[in-house]
Protein backbone atom coordinates (compact mmCIF):
# COMPACT_ATOMS: atom_id res chain seq x y z
CA UNK A 1 0.00 0.00 0.00
CA UNK A 2 1.42 3.20 -0.99
CA UNK A 3 0.69 6.99 0.11
CA UNK A 4 -0.01 8.23 3.45
CA UNK A 5 -2.48 5.88 4.58
CA UNK A 6 -0.14 2.74 4.08
CA UNK A 7 1.42 3.79 7.19
CA UNK A 8 -1.83 3.43 8.94
CA UNK A 9 -2.34 0.03 7.74
CA UNK A 10 1.89 -1.22 5.99
CA UNK A 11 0.46 -4.83 5.56
CA UNK A 12 -2.91 -4.13 3.80
CA UNK A 13 -4.71 -6.36 6.95
CA UNK A 14 -7.15 -3.30 7.71
CA UNK A 15 -8.32 -3.05 4.61
CA UNK A 16 -8.62 -6.60 4.04
CA UNK A 17 -11.11 -6.51 6.78
CA UNK A 18 -12.69 -4.01 6.34
CA UNK A 19 -13.59 -5.76 3.22
CA UNK A 20 -15.48 -8.60 4.23
CA UNK A 21 -18.73 -6.23 5.43
CA UNK A 22 -20.79 -6.70 2.58
CA UNK A 23 -23.23 -4.33 4.22
CA UNK A 24 -26.04 -6.65 4.92
CA UNK A 25 -27.73 -4.40 7.91
CA UNK A 26 -27.25 -7.35 10.35
CA UNK A 27 -25.44 -5.86 12.43
CA UNK A 28 -27.73 -2.86 12.77
CA UNK A 29 -30.26 -4.40 15.31
CA UNK A 30 -27.69 -5.11 17.55
CA UNK A 31 -25.90 -2.00 17.40
CA UNK A 32 -26.65 0.24 20.44
CA UNK A 33 -25.82 3.61 19.15
CA UNK A 34 -28.09 3.01 16.02
CA UNK A 35 -30.73 1.92 18.06
CA UNK A 36 -30.09 4.91 20.02
CA UNK A 37 -29.87 7.59 17.21
CA UNK A 38 -30.82 5.59 13.78
CA UNK A 39 -27.58 6.95 12.37
CA UNK A 40 -25.95 5.26 9.63
CA UNK A 41 -22.66 6.58 10.39
CA UNK A 42 -22.82 5.36 14.28
CA UNK A 43 -23.39 1.61 13.30
CA UNK A 44 -20.86 -0.97 12.99
CA UNK A 45 -21.01 -0.42 8.92
CA UNK A 46 -21.78 3.04 8.95
CA UNK A 47 -17.97 3.14 10.65
CA UNK A 48 -16.38 0.45 8.75
CA UNK A 49 -17.07 3.10 5.62
CA UNK A 50 -15.29 5.75 7.33
CA UNK A 51 -12.64 3.58 8.06
CA UNK A 52 -12.33 2.54 4.35
CA UNK A 53 -12.38 6.57 3.89
CA UNK A 54 -9.33 7.09 5.90
CA UNK A 55 -7.23 3.72 4.81
CA UNK A 56 -7.81 5.20 1.31
CA UNK A 57 -6.28 8.64 2.50
CA UNK A 58 -9.30 10.92 3.94
CA UNK A 59 -7.71 13.08 6.50
CA UNK A 60 -9.24 11.38 10.16
CA UNK A 61 -11.02 14.81 10.85
CA UNK A 62 -13.33 15.68 13.82
CA UNK A 63 -16.10 14.61 12.22
CA UNK A 64 -15.35 10.55 12.03
CA UNK A 65 -13.61 11.04 15.57
CA UNK A 66 -16.80 11.76 16.85
CA UNK A 67 -18.55 8.88 15.33
CA UNK A 68 -15.54 5.94 16.04
CA UNK A 69 -15.70 7.64 19.38
CA UNK A 70 -19.75 7.27 20.46
CA UNK A 71 -19.07 3.01 19.51
CA UNK A 72 -18.95 1.32 22.64
CA UNK A 73 -16.92 -1.31 21.65
CA UNK A 74 -19.69 -3.61 22.91
CA UNK A 75 -19.05 -6.50 19.88
CA UNK A 76 -22.54 -7.22 19.79
CA UNK A 77 -21.89 -6.65 15.92
CA UNK A 78 -19.16 -9.36 15.96
CA UNK A 79 -21.91 -11.99 17.25
CA UNK A 80 -24.25 -10.64 14.99
CA UNK A 81 -22.10 -10.44 11.61
CA UNK A 82 -23.13 -13.38 9.01
CA UNK A 83 -19.96 -12.90 7.28
CA UNK A 84 -17.38 -12.99 10.17
CA UNK A 85 -16.49 -9.06 10.06
CA UNK A 86 -13.46 -8.68 12.62
CA UNK A 87 -14.98 -5.11 13.68
CA UNK A 88 -13.08 -5.47 16.82
CA UNK A 89 -9.89 -4.93 14.71
CA UNK A 90 -10.57 -2.29 13.01
CA UNK A 91 -12.38 -0.06 15.85
CA UNK A 92 -9.49 -0.98 17.95
CA UNK A 93 -7.26 0.19 15.30
CA UNK A 94 -9.00 3.49 14.45
CA UNK A 95 -9.32 4.98 17.94
CA UNK A 96 -5.17 5.02 17.98
CA UNK A 97 -5.81 7.37 14.87
CA UNK A 98 -7.21 10.27 16.91
CA UNK A 99 -4.07 9.41 19.48
CA UNK A 100 -1.32 10.03 17.02
CA UNK A 101 0.62 13.04 18.13
CA UNK A 102 2.93 13.41 15.16
CA UNK A 103 -0.03 14.36 12.92
CA UNK A 104 1.48 12.36 10.32
CA UNK A 105 -0.02 10.85 7.01
CA UNK A 106 -3.74 11.79 6.89
CA UNK A 107 -3.93 11.99 10.63
CA UNK A 108 -5.23 15.09 11.46
CA UNK A 109 -3.73 15.40 15.09
CA UNK A 110 -4.80 18.80 16.22
CA UNK A 111 -8.14 18.56 14.82
CA UNK A 112 -9.10 15.45 15.45
CA UNK A 113 -10.82 15.76 19.26
CA UNK A 114 -11.19 19.42 20.89
CA UNK A 115 -8.50 20.60 23.75
CA UNK A 116 -11.30 20.18 25.80
CA UNK A 117 -11.89 16.38 25.21
CA UNK A 118 -8.20 15.66 25.30
CA UNK A 119 -7.69 17.43 28.95
CA UNK A 120 -10.87 14.78 30.15
CA UNK A 121 -8.79 11.65 28.42
CA UNK A 122 -5.68 12.61 30.01
CA UNK A 123 -7.18 13.31 33.02
CA UNK A 124 -8.56 9.84 33.05
CA UNK A 125 -5.72 8.04 32.33
CA UNK A 126 -3.73 9.77 34.48
CA UNK A 127 -5.94 8.56 37.44
CA UNK A 128 -7.21 5.20 36.45
CA UNK A 129 -5.12 3.08 35.48
CA UNK A 130 -3.09 3.71 38.68
CA UNK A 131 -4.60 2.37 42.51
CA UNK A 132 -3.29 4.89 44.59
CA UNK A 133 -4.23 8.19 42.51
CA UNK A 134 -8.10 6.54 41.92
CA UNK A 135 -8.10 5.66 45.48
CA UNK A 136 -6.99 9.11 46.44
CA UNK A 137 -9.74 10.35 44.07
CA UNK A 138 -12.37 8.66 45.65
CA UNK A 139 -12.15 10.26 49.28
CA UNK A 140 -13.26 13.71 47.59
CA UNK A 141 -15.93 11.87 45.44
CA UNK A 142 -17.68 10.38 48.18
CA UNK A 143 -16.91 13.52 50.16
CA UNK A 144 -19.43 15.26 47.39
CA UNK A 145 -22.11 12.43 47.77
CA UNK A 146 -22.76 12.38 51.01
CA UNK A 147 -22.89 16.54 51.02
CA UNK A 148 -25.50 16.26 48.14
CA UNK A 149 -23.46 17.57 45.23
CA UNK A 150 -23.87 14.52 43.14
CA UNK A 151 -27.70 14.78 42.75
CA UNK A 152 -26.82 18.43 42.14
CA UNK A 153 -24.38 17.86 39.38
CA UNK A 154 -27.23 15.92 37.64
CA UNK A 155 -29.45 18.88 37.14
CA UNK A 156 -27.16 21.70 38.05
CA UNK A 157 -25.11 24.01 35.60
CA UNK A 158 -21.96 21.20 35.69
CA UNK A 159 -24.56 18.54 34.18
CA UNK A 160 -24.45 21.14 30.72
CA UNK A 161 -20.68 22.40 31.39
CA UNK A 162 -18.96 19.67 32.93
CA UNK A 163 -20.59 16.40 32.22
CA UNK A 164 -18.03 14.10 32.77
CA UNK A 165 -17.53 15.03 36.10
CA UNK A 166 -21.26 14.80 36.81
CA UNK A 167 -20.91 11.59 35.82
CA UNK A 168 -18.52 10.57 37.74
CA UNK A 169 -19.99 11.96 40.91
CA UNK A 170 -22.83 9.78 39.99
CA UNK A 171 -20.97 6.46 38.98
CA UNK A 172 -18.59 6.30 42.21
CA UNK A 173 -20.21 3.63 44.86
CA UNK A 174 -20.96 5.16 47.69
CA UNK A 175 -19.45 2.26 50.05
CA UNK A 176 -15.75 2.55 50.88
CA UNK A 177 -14.99 -1.03 49.89
CA UNK A 178 -12.63 -1.39 52.24
CA UNK A 179 -11.11 -5.00 52.68
CA UNK A 180 -7.66 -5.76 54.06
CA UNK A 181 -4.88 -6.74 51.69
CA UNK A 182 -5.28 -10.28 49.68
CA UNK A 183 -2.10 -12.01 50.99
CA UNK A 184 0.58 -12.69 47.84
CA UNK A 185 -0.44 -16.34 48.79
CA UNK A 186 -3.67 -17.83 49.51
CA UNK A 187 -3.45 -21.63 49.96
CA UNK A 188 -6.21 -24.45 48.57
CA UNK A 189 -8.57 -25.87 50.85
CA UNK A 190 -7.91 -29.68 51.06
CA UNK A 191 -6.03 -31.32 47.96
CA UNK A 192 -4.37 -28.56 45.47
CA UNK A 193 -6.12 -29.00 41.97
CA UNK A 194 -4.07 -26.11 40.54
CA UNK A 195 -1.68 -23.17 41.15
CA UNK A 196 -3.85 -19.36 39.80
CA UNK A 197 -2.51 -16.34 39.61
CA UNK A 198 -4.95 -13.48 40.21
CA UNK A 199 -5.60 -9.96 38.97
CA UNK A 200 -6.72 -7.78 41.22
CA UNK A 201 -6.90 -4.61 38.64
CA UNK A 202 -7.52 -0.96 39.15
CA UNK A 203 -11.59 0.22 39.45
CA UNK A 204 -11.54 -3.54 41.03
CA UNK A 205 -9.58 -3.02 43.51
CA UNK A 206 -10.10 0.28 44.98
CA UNK A 207 -13.73 0.06 44.33
CA UNK A 208 -14.48 -3.56 44.40
CA UNK A 209 -11.99 -5.15 46.69
CA UNK A 210 -14.46 -7.24 48.02
CA UNK A 211 -14.83 -8.33 45.18
CA UNK A 212 -11.12 -9.64 44.85
CA UNK A 213 -11.45 -11.23 48.29
CA UNK A 214 -14.26 -13.26 47.32
CA UNK A 215 -12.46 -14.49 44.15
CA UNK A 216 -10.01 -15.63 46.18
CA UNK A 217 -12.11 -17.70 48.85
CA UNK A 218 -13.66 -18.73 46.03
CA UNK A 219 -10.74 -20.06 44.18
CA UNK A 220 -9.29 -21.67 47.43
CA UNK A 221 -12.19 -23.51 48.27
CA UNK A 222 -12.21 -25.06 45.28
CA UNK A 223 -8.86 -26.77 45.58
CA UNK A 224 -6.85 -23.82 43.99
CA UNK A 225 -3.46 -22.16 45.46
CA UNK A 226 -4.12 -18.69 44.50
CA UNK A 227 -1.06 -16.49 43.82
CA UNK A 228 -1.34 -12.66 44.13
CA UNK A 229 1.53 -10.78 42.51
CA UNK A 230 2.04 -7.95 44.73
CA UNK A 231 3.57 -5.58 42.24
CA UNK A 232 1.23 -6.12 39.55
CA UNK A 233 -0.38 -2.88 38.71
CA UNK A 234 -2.93 -2.18 35.34
CA UNK A 235 -3.46 -4.86 33.19
CA UNK A 236 -3.73 -2.40 30.10
CA UNK A 237 -7.43 -2.59 28.85
CA UNK A 238 -9.01 0.50 29.42
CA UNK A 239 -6.04 2.12 27.49
CA UNK A 240 -6.12 -0.84 25.00
CA UNK A 241 -9.97 -0.10 24.05
CA UNK A 242 -9.18 3.94 24.03
CA UNK A 243 -6.00 3.51 21.25
CA UNK A 244 -3.81 4.44 23.97
CA UNK A 245 -1.53 1.69 22.14
CA UNK A 246 2.05 2.71 23.32
CA UNK A 247 0.44 3.34 27.10
CA UNK A 248 -1.35 -0.60 26.67
CA UNK A 249 1.91 -1.83 25.84
CA UNK A 250 3.73 -1.21 28.50
CA UNK A 251 0.85 -2.18 31.03
CA UNK A 252 0.72 -5.60 29.73
CA UNK A 253 4.38 -6.08 29.01
CA UNK A 254 4.09 -5.24 32.79
CA UNK A 255 1.81 -7.71 33.39
CA UNK A 256 2.93 -10.39 31.44
CA UNK A 257 6.29 -10.22 33.38
CA UNK A 258 4.84 -10.30 36.84
CA UNK A 259 2.75 -13.22 36.25
CA UNK A 260 5.58 -15.34 34.44
CA UNK A 261 7.71 -14.84 37.54
CA UNK A 262 4.51 -16.29 39.57
CA UNK A 263 4.73 -19.51 37.70
CA UNK A 264 1.29 -20.50 37.72
CA UNK A 265 -1.12 -22.76 35.72
CA UNK A 266 -3.34 -20.04 35.05
CA UNK A 267 -4.11 -16.38 35.08
CA UNK A 268 -7.69 -15.92 36.62
CA UNK A 269 -9.59 -12.72 35.55
CA UNK A 270 -12.39 -11.50 37.45
CA UNK A 271 -13.39 -8.22 35.30
CA UNK A 272 -14.57 -9.14 31.85
CA UNK A 273 -12.53 -5.87 29.81
CA UNK A 274 -9.95 -6.97 31.39
CA UNK A 275 -9.65 -10.56 30.67
CA UNK A 276 -10.55 -9.68 27.25
CA UNK A 277 -7.70 -7.13 26.72
CA UNK A 278 -5.36 -9.84 28.17
CA UNK A 279 -6.87 -12.51 26.30
CA UNK A 280 -5.65 -10.46 23.21
CA UNK A 281 -2.19 -9.52 23.65
CA UNK A 282 -0.87 -12.27 21.36
CA UNK A 283 -2.47 -10.31 18.97
CA UNK A 284 -1.80 -7.06 19.95
CA UNK A 285 2.16 -8.03 19.95
CA UNK A 286 1.64 -10.11 16.65
CA UNK A 287 2.42 -6.86 14.28
CA UNK A 288 4.57 -3.64 15.06
CA UNK A 289 4.11 -0.62 13.40
CA UNK A 290 5.55 -2.14 10.60
CA UNK A 291 3.74 -5.02 10.59
CA UNK A 292 6.43 -7.61 11.82
CA UNK A 293 6.18 -9.72 14.86
CA UNK A 294 6.63 -7.34 17.98
CA UNK A 295 10.03 -8.42 20.18
CA UNK A 296 6.85 -10.03 22.91
CA UNK A 297 5.25 -11.76 20.12
CA UNK A 298 5.88 -15.17 21.87
CA UNK A 299 5.46 -14.51 25.23
CA UNK A 300 2.58 -12.52 24.78
CA UNK A 301 0.73 -15.74 23.28
CA UNK A 302 1.82 -17.86 25.55
CA UNK A 303 0.57 -15.35 28.42
CA UNK A 304 -3.05 -15.07 26.42
CA UNK A 305 -2.94 -18.85 26.12
CA UNK A 306 -3.37 -19.14 29.97
CA UNK A 307 -5.69 -16.02 30.82
CA UNK A 308 -9.43 -17.48 31.72
CA UNK A 309 -12.07 -15.51 33.19
CA UNK A 310 -13.22 -16.71 36.70
CA UNK A 311 -16.58 -18.46 35.81
CA UNK A 312 -14.64 -20.13 32.95
CA UNK A 313 -11.67 -21.26 34.62
CA UNK A 314 -13.71 -22.69 37.54
CA UNK A 315 -15.96 -24.85 34.23
CA UNK A 316 -12.83 -26.03 32.96
CA UNK A 317 -11.56 -27.02 36.31
CA UNK A 318 -14.98 -29.02 37.47
CA UNK A 319 -14.79 -30.52 34.05
CA UNK A 320 -11.11 -31.50 34.48
CA UNK A 321 -10.90 -32.51 38.12
CA UNK A 322 -14.38 -34.21 39.03
CA UNK A 323 -17.05 -31.14 39.51
CA UNK A 324 -17.12 -28.95 42.07
CA UNK A 325 -15.66 -29.60 45.53
CA UNK A 326 -17.12 -26.88 48.38
CA UNK A 327 -20.39 -27.65 49.22
CA UNK A 328 -23.17 -24.88 48.33
CA UNK A 329 -25.53 -23.66 50.72
CA UNK A 330 -29.33 -22.18 50.08
CA UNK A 331 -29.45 -18.35 48.68
CA UNK A 332 -32.67 -17.87 48.40
CA UNK A 333 -32.91 -14.78 45.75
CA UNK A 334 -34.78 -14.07 42.26
CA UNK A 335 -31.57 -13.37 40.19
CA UNK A 336 -30.95 -11.59 36.48
CA UNK A 337 -27.69 -12.35 34.90
CA UNK A 338 -26.05 -9.49 33.02
CA UNK A 339 -24.12 -10.68 30.38
CA UNK A 340 -21.48 -8.09 30.38
CA UNK A 341 -20.08 -7.46 26.81
CA UNK A 342 -16.57 -8.21 27.02
CA UNK A 343 -17.84 -11.60 28.46
CA UNK A 344 -20.59 -12.86 26.19
CA UNK A 345 -18.95 -10.93 22.63
CA UNK A 346 -15.45 -10.75 23.09
CA UNK A 347 -15.00 -13.53 25.03
CA UNK A 348 -17.82 -15.74 23.98
CA UNK A 349 -18.50 -16.76 27.49
CA UNK A 350 -22.33 -17.26 28.25
CA UNK A 351 -23.24 -20.27 29.40
CA UNK A 352 -20.25 -20.82 32.46
CA UNK A 353 -21.71 -17.99 34.58
CA UNK A 354 -25.11 -19.32 34.17
CA UNK A 355 -24.33 -22.70 35.26
CA UNK A 356 -22.51 -21.52 38.08
CA UNK A 357 -25.74 -19.41 39.57
CA UNK A 358 -27.94 -22.35 38.72
CA UNK A 359 -26.12 -24.49 41.14
CA UNK A 360 -26.67 -22.83 44.51
CA UNK A 361 -29.82 -24.21 45.56
CA UNK A 362 -32.47 -21.97 45.86
CA UNK A 363 -31.55 -19.19 43.64
CA UNK A 364 -34.54 -18.42 40.79
CA UNK A 365 -32.26 -17.00 37.85
CA UNK A 366 -34.17 -14.83 35.39
CA UNK A 367 -33.03 -13.48 31.90
CA UNK A 368 -32.97 -9.98 31.20
CA UNK A 369 -34.85 -9.14 28.13
CA UNK A 370 -33.01 -7.00 25.88
CA UNK A 371 -29.98 -7.77 25.65
CA UNK A 372 -28.23 -4.50 24.99
CA UNK A 373 -25.22 -2.99 26.64
CA UNK A 374 -25.34 -1.07 29.87
CA UNK A 375 -23.71 2.06 28.88
CA UNK A 376 -20.59 1.11 30.69
CA UNK A 377 -17.96 0.30 27.96
CA UNK A 378 -14.50 1.28 29.88
CA UNK A 379 -14.46 4.70 29.93
CA UNK A 380 -17.21 5.03 27.63
CA UNK A 381 -19.76 6.24 30.43
CA UNK A 382 -17.26 9.34 31.42
CA UNK A 383 -16.38 10.67 28.20
CA UNK A 384 -19.73 9.82 26.23
CA UNK A 385 -22.01 10.46 29.61
CA UNK A 386 -25.62 11.28 27.64
CA UNK A 387 -25.66 8.30 25.85
CA UNK A 388 -24.34 5.87 28.46
CA UNK A 389 -26.93 7.59 31.27
CA UNK A 390 -29.51 6.36 28.13
CA UNK A 391 -28.56 3.09 27.67
CA UNK A 392 -28.34 2.38 31.72
CA UNK A 393 -32.05 3.73 31.88
CA UNK A 394 -32.90 0.90 29.26
CA UNK A 395 -30.77 -1.60 31.31
CA UNK A 396 -32.52 -0.59 34.45
CA UNK A 397 -36.05 -0.61 33.32
CA UNK A 398 -35.04 -4.27 31.45
CA UNK A 399 -33.78 -5.29 34.81
CA UNK A 400 -37.14 -4.04 36.95
CA UNK A 401 -39.58 -5.95 34.04
CA UNK A 402 -37.81 -9.40 35.69
CA UNK A 403 -38.67 -8.01 39.31
CA UNK A 404 -35.46 -9.55 40.23
CA UNK A 405 -34.15 -7.93 43.41
CA UNK A 406 -30.37 -9.02 42.65
CA UNK A 407 -28.60 -8.07 39.72
CA UNK A 408 -25.28 -10.34 38.95
CA UNK A 409 -22.50 -9.06 36.75
CA UNK A 410 -19.08 -9.94 35.72
CA UNK A 411 -17.68 -6.85 34.84
CA UNK A 412 -16.90 -3.75 37.66
CA UNK A 413 -17.54 -0.96 34.99
CA UNK A 414 -21.42 -2.72 34.67
CA UNK A 415 -21.63 -3.15 38.20
CA UNK A 416 -21.28 0.55 38.65
CA UNK A 417 -23.48 1.64 35.95
CA UNK A 418 -26.04 -0.34 36.74
CA UNK A 419 -26.10 0.41 40.16
CA UNK A 420 -26.27 3.82 39.81
CA UNK A 421 -29.17 3.62 36.99
CA UNK A 422 -31.16 1.63 39.50
CA UNK A 423 -30.49 4.33 41.95
CA UNK A 424 -31.30 7.39 39.83
CA UNK A 425 -35.00 5.44 38.76
CA UNK A 426 -36.47 5.89 42.32
CA UNK A 427 -37.75 2.34 42.59
CA UNK A 428 -37.17 -0.18 44.73
CA UNK A 429 -33.98 -0.82 46.17
CA UNK A 430 -31.86 -3.73 43.63
CA UNK A 431 -28.52 -5.46 44.84
CA UNK A 432 -25.89 -5.40 42.87
CA UNK A 433 -23.34 -8.26 43.34
CA UNK A 434 -20.46 -10.24 41.32
CA UNK A 435 -20.65 -13.94 40.14
CA UNK A 436 -17.73 -14.96 42.58
CA UNK A 437 -19.60 -12.74 45.79
CA UNK A 438 -22.84 -14.65 45.46
CA UNK A 439 -20.54 -17.71 44.60
CA UNK A 440 -18.61 -16.79 48.07
CA UNK A 441 -22.06 -16.29 49.90
CA UNK A 442 -23.21 -19.61 49.13
CA UNK A 443 -20.50 -21.38 50.07
CA UNK A 444 -19.98 -19.49 53.26
CA UNK A 445 -23.55 -20.14 53.93
CA UNK A 446 -24.34 -16.57 54.23
CA UNK A 447 -27.74 -15.01 53.15
CA UNK A 448 -28.45 -12.66 50.42
CA UNK A 449 -28.27 -9.48 52.22
CA UNK A 450 -24.57 -9.73 53.43
CA UNK A 451 -23.83 -9.01 49.54
CA UNK A 452 -22.49 -5.42 49.43
CA UNK A 453 -24.12 -3.12 47.71
CA UNK A 454 -23.74 1.03 46.89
Amino acid sequence: MDGPAGALDPSGRLAATAGDCVHCGFCLPACPTYQLWGEEMDSPRGRIHLISQVLDGAPVSEKITTHLDRCLGCMACVTACPSGVRYNELIEAARVWPEAGSGAGPVQADGARSVRDKAVRAAIFATFPYPKRLRALAGPLRAAQRAGFDRLAQRGPMARYAPELAGSMRLAPRSPGRQGRIPARVPARGERRAVVGMLTGCVQQVFFPHVNAATARVLAAEGCDVIVPPDQGCCGALSLHAGRAGEAARFAERTIAEFERAGVDAIVVNSAGCGSAMKEYGAFFAHSRGGEPGRLADRAAAFSGRVRDFSEFLAELYRDHGGPRAARHELKAITAYHDACHLAHAQRIRQQPRDLLAGIPGLDLIEIGGGTCCGSAGIYNLVQPEAAAELGQRKAAAVRATGARLVVSANPGCSLQIAAALTADGGEPVLVAHIAEVLDASLRGLPVSALITR
